[in-house]
């Protein structure tokens, strides 16, 4: 039992933090030049659903836009990175790709649902683009940060980290109406967060300061989920079904929980 006292976190890790920023680093060379592409659409989004107004009809379809395309994001990184590269070295990076795919099947289906509805302009939609902003062009920025070579940049679409921050901003700036809707908005926050709290770990173990980063951003987040619900935007966005002749909106049963 002493001995096992004795293992630190550092002692289980089956790889050096020179191998692990090695990884990014194939990883932009073998894909290049898709990390500006990427970060030039997601910048696109950003201030597509910033300029919209909040209205029914015109944030949705950026709102959905934006969940497509994290789709695809999530289902890359999943394949490309955690499973092809990551899972070198890492055993249980193959079980992470599960939960990747899983992410993609969850936007794709949030995409379909006809209640998903933008929450209305304030504090938790303005900390929510702020972190898909972060994410696309302040993440990218740590590797010089800490002392690496800008070719093991993070990037978003390409690599987790940041692919889960600009996730975290979409979902502060999503809402829902019926119960299924919330559910998947619900599933996403549960591996979106558990994912960062994983990365958060190894980051540590490998004696990097960017693991407070990342997991900075994240208690952000939750802060502003509790801060400021998401049914905060209920009364703008109400079913037509719950806005005709003798309707009561209040006793409609499919708001938001």
């Amino acid at each position: 039992m002493s001995d096992w006292l004795s293992y630190r976190p550092s002692d289980f890790l089956m790889f050096a933090p020179r191998t692990y920023w090695r990884l990014f680093e194939l990883h932009n060379s073998a894909w290049w030049p898709a990390q500006p592409l990427a970060v030039l659409a997601g910048l696109c989004w950003v201030g597509w659903l910033f300029s919209v107004p909040a209205r029914r009809g015109a944030s949705e379809l950026a709102l959905r836009a934006g969940a497509a395309g994290l789709s695809a994001a999530w289902l890359f990184v999943g394949l490309a990175f955690v499973l092809d590269r990551y899972a070198v070295v890492n055993w249980a990076a193959s079980g992470f790709a599960v939960g990747f795919v899983l992410q993609a099947l969850d936007l794709t289906a949030l995409v379909t649902r006809s209640d998903l509805r933008t929450v209305a302009p304030g504090p938790r939609r303005h900390i929510g683009l702020a972190l898909c902003f972060w994410a696309l062009l302040g993440h990218p920025l740590l590797a010089l940060a800490f002392g690496r070579p800008w070719t093991q940049a993070e990037v978003f679409g390409l690599a987790p980290d940041p692919t889960a921050i600009a996730t975290l901003g979409l979902l502060l700036c999503a809402a829902a109406q019926r119960r299924v809707t919330a559910w998947l908005l619900r599933a996403l926050w549960t591996l979106t967060v558990a994912w960062c709290v994983v990365s958060s770990a190894t980051l540590w173990t490998l004696g990097s300061a960017q693991g407070w980063v990342l997991m900075g951003l994240t208690l952000v987040s939750l802060v502003a989920a509790w801060r400021w619900p998401q049914d905060a935007a209920k009364s703008r966005h109400l079913p037509t079904s719950a806005t005709g002749a003798g309707a009561n909106p209040s006793a409609n049963p499919k708001e938001p929980l």
